[in-house]
């Protein structure tokens, strides 16, 4: 395929040839070869494609039907435990199906989905989303990671543990967990490094999710990963509670974590909605130290985490709006902020770098916009999203 008449990001203008499902070559002009399919980008931006680090797609688009009416984190859970009854496999594919549709006609072709791994859920998001993943997997790579609820009740392991090996047999790909939500944050955390660990996963936990200060449990998974040897990709999101510590505080876990190399995922949408509210004065943004982890050399990434669901009403699936917050409530420059949602989400990912260059694999997007901050700015319609060379979103 030869995408015709790209803008870059240093402004030229350029025709770039993919061959199978990689950039074979960038250039001022490229002459078409016989049966090659050429696409006019018509001066769009080409960049790296977008991606998703922290979805929610088993509770997308359920905010007209579970209400909270408290709006913070726990009146969210409790939404959604006394609404489960409600929610059948067909049900969560469907609703899964329509929000990756909506991710990637924004420009995504990777998305890390969270699956609700519960007592009172069982594996029903855990089956629904390894279904979509499979289904579509020709628009854009899809993770699942299996959330688990709480691992220990009275001090013991709980049923949540044994649904989480079920999980695993049944294919996710990566181990999550809340243990800021547990019992014991410390006996949670070792419980699923164990459990990721023996199944040669990479674990993914939901992280101080909370404005407390006094919870650490950043600092305890880094310095698990570096102790046990852990030797798969580690992730830790919202990590909220460390915005709220003092800057020494800050300084020290900032650099275990970039030591124990574990990406933190930023969530600057849902956490602004949640956190915070019962602080009527200097209320806090609810986001993580971004300028401690990126000064310790730290891989940081944003996500947009729940979509129109009771843990955020609003969201439209763009990263675009997600790399907004985080020039707005992040106080990052555009540049950085598209890479927080795009170049910094594959190394969370594990994926392989790409770049607007020969030998990059053809993971792309092609904006209606003249420069990075432009297309941040309007997060304009009309993109066009190739995935392993092919275009799966045109221009609409």
């Amino acid at each position: 395929m030869l995408l015709r008449n790209a803008r870059l990001a240093d402004g030229r203008t350029a025709d770039v040839r993919i061959c199978l499902e990689t950039i074979d070559a960038v250039a001022d002009s490229l002459v078409p070869t016989a049966g090659e399919d050429v696409v006019d980008l018509e001066g769009r931006l080409l960049l790296p494609a977008l991606a998703e680090p922290h979805a929610h797609l088993d509770k997308a688009f359920l905010a007209e039907r579970f209400e909270n009416p408290t709006g913070d984190l726990l009146g969210a859970v409790t939404a959604m435990e006394a609404n489960r009854h409600l929610i059948t496999v067909p049900d969560i594919a469907e609703r899964a199906e329509r929000a990756v549709r909506l991710l990637v006609s924004n420009g995504i072709t990777s998305i890390r989905t969270h699956a609700d791994t519960t007592a009172d859920n069982g594996l029903r998001s855990v089956e629904a989303l390894i279904g979509v993943r499979e289904k579509l997997r020709h628009l854009c790579d899809i993770q699942v990671v299996a959330l688990t609820g709480w691992t220990m009740k009275g001090g013991q392991p709980s049923t949540t543990l044994a649904l989480l090996r079920e999980a695993v047999a049944m294919g996710i790909d990566v181990v999550g967990g809340c243990p800021h939500l547990d019992e014991s944050i410390e006996r949670s955390t070792d419980s699923l490094l164990a459990i990721a660990a023996e199944a040669g996963l990479p674990i993914d936990l939901h992280t101080d999710e909370t404005l407390d200060p006094h919870a650490l449990g950043l600092e305890y998974l880094a310095q698990r990963v570096l102790a046990t040897g852990f030797a798969q990709p580690a992730t830790a999101s919202h990590c909220v509670s460390l915005g709220m510590q003092t800057e020494a505080v800050q300084r020290r876990v900032a650099e275990v974590v970039a030591e124990a190399r574990v990406s933190v995922v930023v969530l600057p949408q849902t956490n602004l909605y949640l956190q915070g509210r019962d602080r009527a004065v200097a209320t806090p943004r609810g986001l993580t130290a971004i300028g401690a982890l990126r000064a310790a050399g730290a891989n940081v990434c944003a996500g947009a985490d729940n979509l129109q669901d009771p843990f955020n009403l609003v969201g439209k699936g763009d990263p675009l709006e997600t790399a907004a917050l985080m020039v707005m409530a992040g106080h990052l420059l555009p540049a950085d902020a598209y890479e927080y949602c795009s170049a910094r989400v594959r190394t969370a990912l594990a994926l392989p770098p790409v770049a607007v260059a020969a030998g990059s694999p053809a993971e792309l997007v092609a904006v209606p916009a003249a420069s990075v901050r432009e297309a941040i700015a309007f997060q304009p319609v009309g993109r066009i999203t190739i995935h392993e060379g092919r275009v799966v979103q045109p221009a609409a």
